[in-house]
C-alpha cells in the first residue's frame, strides 16, 4: 500500500508527534509498505532531500513565536508534483491545521479517504499563538471536531480521547489505536553506564522524567513535588530528560531549594542514550494534564520503572493505581505527590512488585501490534472508498475537478467558520 502521511511536526523535531509518525512510518515500511511523509523544515535539518523519496519537506517559519516548532508556508502546487508521482492510495493527516488543509486538499483532488489521528488536546497549546486565551482555546477545540468530521476515517491514541472526542460532537468513526513502543529496545538500557557518564552514585535512587520542557507539560508543579520530597530524602537525584523553554524553571526551583546538584537536566536524548536514562530511573513521575496517549509512561515501564502521575486523557490508560504505580486526581495538591513519592522512595518492597507489573503493561502497547491494527483501518477505509467517493477508472472530466476544488476550499472555509461560530455562541 502507498500511504502519505503530513504532519506539522516531524524529526529533528523532539516531541510525542512527532515521534509517533516516525515509529508508524518505521514499522510500516518494515511491514512491506511504502510511506511518504510531507512535513515543515525544522531548526537543525541541514539534510539535503532532493533524492529522498520518504520526505518531502515544505517551507516554514521556524522556531516559530519563540518555540520549538515550524509554520509550514502556504506555497501553491508545491506538494502536487511529489503527490502525483508517489501516487498514494489513503491519505493520513496528523494535524486539523496548516498541513491538515493540505491533506485534506490532497486527499479531495485525488479522491482518495482520509485519515485523521487526534494527537494533541489543542485547546492546551494556543498559548504559542495567543497566550491564555479562553476563547482562543475554544476556538482551536471547535477546528479539531470540525475537521475531523471532513474526514473519513479518526484515530484516537486512547479510549480517554475517542471518548472526549466522541463527546464533544466528532460524528466520523472512531478507532482507539495507540503508537506503538520497541518494548525490547528499552528494557536493555545501561543504567551503570548512565549513571557513570553523569557523576551520579551507583547507589543513588533516581526520580525521572521524559519530554518536552514547556508550559503544558506541568512542569513547575512536578519540579516543586519533586524537590519537596528530596528535601526530606538522602540519596535522591531528579533527572530530566527533555528540553524547552521551562527548563530554567526547573533548574530555578532547585536552585532555591539548594537540591540544584543533585538535579541532572542531560537534555534531549535519543536512541541508545534514551533507553540508557529510562534503566537508571528507579521512578517516574509524570504531572501533565495535556497527553493524549502519553508513550514516555509506556516506554519507562518497558524499563520496569513504576510511574507516579496525575490522572488525565492517555495517563490512565497505562498508569494502574497500586499495580505499576500511583495514579493521583488531577486535582491532587503539590503536597500529596511529594508525599507519595516519599513513601515510594521510603519502601523499596512496595515498589518491586510495581516494577514487575509495569514490564507486563509496557507489553500492550507493542509496535507490532500498533501498526496491524493501523494497517486494518487503512485496508477498512480503502475498501470503502470507491463507491463513496467516485474513484477508480472513471475518467474525469475537467468540469468536474474544477468544482471539486470549489467544494473542498468551500469546506475548508467553512469548517472554520463553523468553529469561529460555535465559540462565539
Amino acid at each position: 500500500m502507498k500511504i502519505c502521511m503530513f504532519t506539522n511536526t516531524y524529526l529533528p523535531h523532539v516531541g510525542g508527534v512527532a515521534r509517533s509518525v516516525h515509529t508508524f512510518f518505521r514499522d510500516l515500511q518494515q511491514k512491506g509498505h511504502q510511506v511518504l511523509i510531507v512535513a515543515p523544515t525544522f531548526a537543525g535539518d541541514d539534510a539535503d532531500n532532493s533524492e529522498d523519496d520518504t520526505i518531502l519537506r515544505v517551507p516554514a517559519i521556524q522556531n516559530f513565536n519563540g518555540s520549538d516548532f515550524s509554520m509550514r508556508i502556504a506555497v501553491p502546487f508545491y506538494i502536487d508534483e511529489r503527490l502525483d508521482a508517489f501516487s498514494p492510495e489513503i491519505i493520513h493527516s496528523h494535524h486539523p491545521y496548516l498541513l491538515g488543509d493540505a491533506a485534506f486538499r490532497a486527499a479531495r483532488r485525488r479522491r482518495l479517504p482520509l485519515v485523521f489521528t487526534h494527537h494533541t488536546l489543542y485547546e492546551e497549546y494556543t498559548h504559542y499563538v495567543t497566550g491564555d486565551n479562553d476563547n482562543f482555546k475554544q476556538f482551536a477545540r471547535n477546528l479539531s471536531i470540525m475537521y475531523a468530521n471532513l474526514c473519513d476515517q479518526v484515530v484516537a491514541p486512547s479510549k480517554s480521547i475517542a471518548d472526549l472526542i466522541t463527546e464533544r460532537g466528532v460524528t466520523t468513526p472512531v478507532t482507539q489505536i495507540p503508537t506503538g513502543v520497541d518494548t525490547q529496545f528499552f528494557s536493555s538500557g545501561d543504567a551503570h553506564g548512565f549513571k557513570k557518564a553523569y557523576h551520579i552514585p551507583e547507589n543513588a535512587f533516581i526520580i525521572g522524567h521524559v519530554g518536552r520542557l514547556a508550559p503544558e507539560k506541568n512542569l513547575e508543579f512536578l519540579a516543586k513535588s519533586v524537590a519537596g520530597s528530596m528535601q526530606t530524602l538522602e540519596d535522591t537525584w531528579f533527572c530530566v530528560a527533555g528540553d524547552g523553554p521551562d527548563r530554567q524553571i526547573i533548574h530555578d526551583i532547585f536552585t532555591d531549594c539548594r537540591l540544584a546538584h543533585r538535579l541532572i537536566l542531560t537534555g534531549n536524548l535519543t536512541g541508545s542514550a534514551l533507553a540508557d536514562a529510562y534503566q537508571a530511573m528507579d521512578l517516574f513521575v509524570f504531572s501533565s494534564q495535556s497527553e493524549t496517549q502519553g508513550m514516555v509512561l509506556t516506554e519507562a515501564m518497558a524499563a520496569k520503572t513504576p510511574v507516579i502521575a496525575l490522572d488525565g486523557p492517555g495517563v490512565r490508560e497505562v498508569v494502574e493505581n497500586k499495580k505499576n504505580g500511583i495514579l493521583l486526581p488531577a486535582d491532587a495538591e503539590q503536597k500529596k505527590f511529594s508525599r507519595v513519592i516519599c513513601d515510594a522512595v521510603s519502601d523499596p518492597e512496595k515498589i518491586r512488585p510495581w516494577q514487575a507489573y509495569a514490564a507486563q503493561t509496557a507489553l500492550k502497547f507493542s509496535r507490532d501490534a500498533c501498526v496491524n491494527k493501523l494497517l486494518d483501518l487503512y485496508a477498512h477505509t480503502v475498501s470503502l472508498s470507491p463507491d463513496q467517493m467516485g474513484a477508480g477508472d472513471k475518467e474525469i472530466e475537467p468540469w468536474e475537478t474544477f468544482l471539486l476544488a470549489i467544494r473542498t476550499e468551500w469546506d475548508l472555509v467553512a469548517e472554520k467558520a463553523h468553529s469561529l461560530a460555535r465559540t462565539v455562541t
